[in-house]
């Protein structure tokens, strides 16, 4: 049984119903594809999150019509005038907002001159560019080559670290390249080893002088060999 169309966004087309029409929780929540107490907390307003309404007449999804048959009778179920378009992903490149595409160039520098063992291929993924930009870029073709400058792309948000890591871990693979090891943390170990070991053999030199100092002192104030003087208080 084909499931019946529901409204594009339909959190948002309920809060509007609920707030423009008179049409029961009930049928709200059918014509919207959600359980009635979601409806009954958009209307209380102890929704996760304060909805603006979508106007499904305007998005024509539903008649005037439709919602005055609605309103003058309870029982009568609202009628999708026009489902919405589904939209589907396309395979390409990736998109990239128009903000950060000027920055496209210095990111494909900075992955030719840091990791020439990304391929082109693997590039245009990773930034959403041309085989022909990364080519003029490599072969300092480019025609604004004078003001590119190799830039981190994940510093300049064309991908995340985690992207860029797998794309250059796929491409030591292909080449048959041992994986890269980050030895910043094997450093950074072994300076906190010897720091502790430092501290250590402080800690054990400052406890030796102060047992030299109290065996010299319970000398000075030994009666007879192993018994102090009880009336004297020298400080340690």
């Amino acid at each position: 049984m084909a499931q019946a169309a529901q409204p594009l966004m339909p959190h948002a087309t309920a809060a509007w119903l609920v707030e423009n029409t008179s049409l029961t929780f009930d049928q709200i929540a059918e014509f919207c594809g959600l359980h009635i107490l979601e409806v009954q907390a958009i209307a209380d307003d102890t929704a996760a999150t304060k909805l603006t309404g979508r106007d499904p007449v305007r998005a024509g999804e539903l008649t005037h019509d439709e919602i005055e048959k609605g309103q003058n009778d309870a029982d009568y179920r609202l009628q999708m005038h026009k489902a919405p378009e589904v939209v589907r992903r396309t395979r390409g490149p990736r998109y990239t907002p128009v903000s950060k595409r000027q920055d496209k160039p210095d990111g494909i520098a900075w992955i030719i001159k840091n990791h020439p063992e990304v391929s082109d291929g693997q590039i245009s993924k990773l930034i959403g560019t041309t085989r022909t930009t990364i080519a003029a870029i490599r072969d300092r073709t480019h025609w604004n080559m004078a003001n590119i400058t190799p830039k981190d792309p994940v510093t300049l948000g064309l991908c995340s670290q985690r992207e860029l890591d797998a794309a250059i871990a796929k491409a030591r693979k292909a080449a048959g390249a041992a994986p890269a090891t980050d030895v910043t943390f094997d450093s950074d170990r072994e300076a906190l080893i010897e720091q502790l070991r430092n501290e250590r053999e402080q800690h054990a030199r400052e406890a030796e002088e102060a047992l030299a100092h109290a065996g010299e002192d319970a000398l000075r104030d030994e009666v007879v060999p192993g018994i102090r003087d009880p009336f004297k208080n020298t400080p340690l």
